[in-house]
């Protein structure tokens, strides 16, 4: 039972990073889209977090869901340097 709600929690923050996105790039204003991209950039934080409970607790073994993560970790970099860039051009 515990992997199966694990699970839900990772399919929720998994699906909310693509959701976003898409609300983020379609966003109105400048603010719309920072709001928005944030939420991308904190819902695949926990969909790492929920990768690394899974393994923890001997549900999925690490090398399985490396690619997630490498994935992952990828998509947040990309997030942060969008926030980044999106408020540098606030400012100018």
């Amino acid at each position: 039972m515990p992997a199966q709600t694990i699970g839900k929690q990772l399919i929720r923050a998994a699906t909310s990073v693509g959701a976003n996105y898409r609300a983020a790039v379609r966003g109105r204003s400048r603010g719309d889209f920072l709001s928005r991209i944030g939420i991308v950039e904190e819902e695949c934080d926990e969909s790492l977090h929920w990768i690394d409970v899974l393994v923890e607790l001997g549900f999925v073994p690490r090398k399985r869901v490396e690619p997630l993560r490498k994935e992952a970790d990828e998509i947040i970099a990309i997030t942060v340097s969008s926030i980044k860039t999106a408020r540098k051009n606030a400012k100018n």
